[in-house]
């Protein structure tokens, strides 16, 4: 089964803590602070790769995590950092947030975007030693890496595109034409998924050509099929519209379509076209055919059962797709190497906590009584020790 969406959350690793130790060796009685620094946390990163052709593998596992910077130690040994957690998503891909606002749109291969980054690293009591200060006895903890509830839509990338009504031959025209081996049967709707196929010309270049379910009336409003994968005509250069010349009223199935195609957007208005005339075995003379359609380039007579003009059209779909790069899409943000990507914190918290020799120090402006007990938790904190807020020394229970 094609899966063109999913939803998945994204944890970066937590920043390791920074190490409480003092220098300790035979005849060296008063060593100093020698504690350090944790290691960050991992980043989750989503990386485009063209071996992936749909969104399949986030069906299962939906949480991803990345892994913990390591713990400061004596010796001024720092942690390590945490192991970036890299996620491959086909090319064609875009990544929305939780108030579904683009973050990527991640559109060529090795396309990248940090969706969650790593958690800053505790520092080692190391660190905190002063003139004055020269025996501290508490270190940083490591704050938590962001998180993010993410929405991944995949837009196939292709040259053409096949559109039109159901039952109108546009699998049986893929399968003539490339090496795709869609499902063909002689009922509507027998197209359930978007198929891609690529067409070969005789100087070794290559075509990427898509099949997408078959649109209806009112497929730009979710009737049908048609709404989930009109998605998928967007970054097309050429449509190619697909009619069965053996229905009557040619015009008004040929005018049905591109209604929809208006109706949803996307410029799809405004998307070159070529007609093909399919099914003309069954008909004794191929129709007269020519819409006054200036996005009409040309309009081709095949037959799939037969196989009559298949080999001009195949042929005629290099001439109409110049050897260029697809058209990027409307957000250059698609295009860089490597786009950093930062949730929003929801209430960053203004304070930090430090490991103390007995427990945990909270430094700055402490949050409500729920908050700081979650954090402390996630720091480390047992039961029994102690934690210092201000003057007050409490025991963490």
């Amino acid at each position: 089964m094609f899966h063109d969406r999913a939803r998945i959350h994204v944890q970066a690793g937590r920043g390791g803590d920074g190490g409480l130790s003092f220098r300790r060796e035979k005849h060296v009685p008063k060593g100093g602070p020698d504690g350090g620094d944790g290691g960050p946390g991992g980043d989750v990163v989503l990386v485009a790769d063209r071996s992936l052709r749909d969104l399949s593998n986030f069906r299962v596992g939906r949480l991803f995590k990345a892994g913990r910077g390591g713990n400061g130690r004596g010796a001024n040994k720092h942690g390590a950092t945490g192991e970036t957690l890299e996620l491959g998503v086909p090319i064609g891909t875009q990544v929305f947030d939780e108030e579904e606002r683009l973050v990527a749109d991640l559109a060529h291969p090795g396309a990248r975007v940090v969706a969650a980054a790593g958690g800053a690293a505790g520092r080692g009591n190391k660190r905190f030693a002063t003139p004055t200060r020269r025996a501290p006895r508490f270190a940083e903890t490591g704050l938590p890496g962001e998180a993010a509830d993410l929405e991944l839509r995949l837009k196939l990338l292709a040259d053409a595109a096949l559109a039109g009504f159901p039952n109108a031959g546009k699998s049986s025209l893929l399968a003539r034409i490339s090496n795709a081996r869609p499902k063909v049967a002689d009922y509507p709707f027998t197209t359930l998924a978007p198929v891609l196929g690529t067409v070969e010309s005789s100087d070794g270049r290559q075509l990427t050509v898509a099949d997408v379910p078959g649109l209806i009336e009112g497929a730009s409003e979710g009737v049908g099929l048609g709404h989930e994968f009109l998605a998928h005509l967007e970054r097309a250069r050429l449509l190619l519209h697909v009619l069965d010349a053996s229905e009557p009223d040619l015009q008004e199935r040929f005018d049905a379509i591109n209604q929809e195609l208006t109706a949803y957007g996307a410029g799809l208005d405004e998307r070159p076209q070529a007609v093909v005339l399919n099914k003309i075995d069954l008909l004794p003379e191929p129709p007269e055919f020519h819409p006054d359609d200036p996005r009409v380039l040309r309009v081709f007579h095949v037959s799939c059962a037969t196989g009559a003009g298949i080999e001009e059209f195949r042929r005629a779909l290099f001439e109409l797709c110049p050897d260029e790069s697809p058209a990027p899409p409307a957000d250059d943000t698609g295009l860089v190497d490597f786009l950093e990507y930062r949730p929003q914190p929801k209430g960053r918290p203004a304070y930090r906590i430090f490991r103390t020799e007995r427990g945990y120090r909270v430094m700055g402006t402490p949050p409500d009584e729920e908050e700081l007990e979650a954090a402390l938790r996630a720091a480390g904190a047992k039961s029994g020790q102690e934690v210092e807020i201000g003057d007050e020394v409490l025991e963490f229970s």
